[in-house]
């Protein structure tokens, strides 16, 4: 059990660490993030404060959907935001483009592994991944088809509202699933394991 609770904690903060990450090179963050930028930006919330917040609103929409939240969804509603904001608050804003890139490129990574750690706890999905999963099983929808609407709709939203949307909104779309696989490989999980895949947002997961 312990084992878990290390991958749990661990891969929320890598979540939160690689969202700070893609923050602070500004060429464009995930669709979940940019959702949070764009409120940030219009509220004066820090961003993982945002995403906390955020997280709280998608736990409410649970509620129709019958989903059960696990002591892994309160972890990662609450560890992930507060990851992005420290980062954001000590860490240096790049400005030479090689920085910028190896931040972006930090950030992808961080995240995929943080996710691989992360579902590999077992703990309960969090929320923006229960909301996926109950939608899909409400309307009878595929998990992708849900998935990509969910996402979409949040890099809208939050692209109206001001977030931040470029090479590394690409980049992270492509590159993000692979990866993930191969973290999930590598940290060879349990096939018990059935927590869904992330939508990775952390609140800025």
């Amino acid at each position: 059990m312990l084992g878990r609770w290390v991958r749990l904690v661990a891969g929320c903060v890598l979540l939160g660490g690689g969202s700070a990450l893609m923050v602070l090179a500004k060429l464009g963050l995930a669709p979940w993030d940019v959702l949070h930028q764009g409120i940030a930006r219009h509220t004066g919330i820090p961003i993982g404060t945002v995403g906390i917040l955020v997280g709280l609103v998608v736990l409410a929409g649970w509620l129709p959907l019958r989903q059960r939240p696990g002591v892994g969804t309160a972890v990662n509603v609450v560890l992930v935001g507060v990851t992005v904001d420290v980062v954001l608050a000590v860490a240096p804003t790049p400005h030479a483009t090689a920085i910028k890139t190896a931040c972006l490129a930090a950030g992808v990574v961080g995240m995929a592994l943080g996710t691989g750690l992360y579902v590999g706890a077992g703990l309960g999905p969090g929320p923006r991944d229960g909301l996926m999963t109950g939608l899909s099983a409400r309307h009878d929808r595929s998990i992708g088809g849900v998935r990509t609407g969910i996402e979409l709709s949040a890099l809208l939203a939050g692209r109206l509202l001001g977030g931040r949307v470029g090479i590394g909104t690409l980049v992270f779309a492509l590159a993000i699933g692979p990866l993930i696989q191969a973290f999930l490989r590598w940290f060879a999980i349990p096939e018990r394991v059935d927590v869904p895949m992330p939508t990775l947002t952390t609140p800025a997961e």
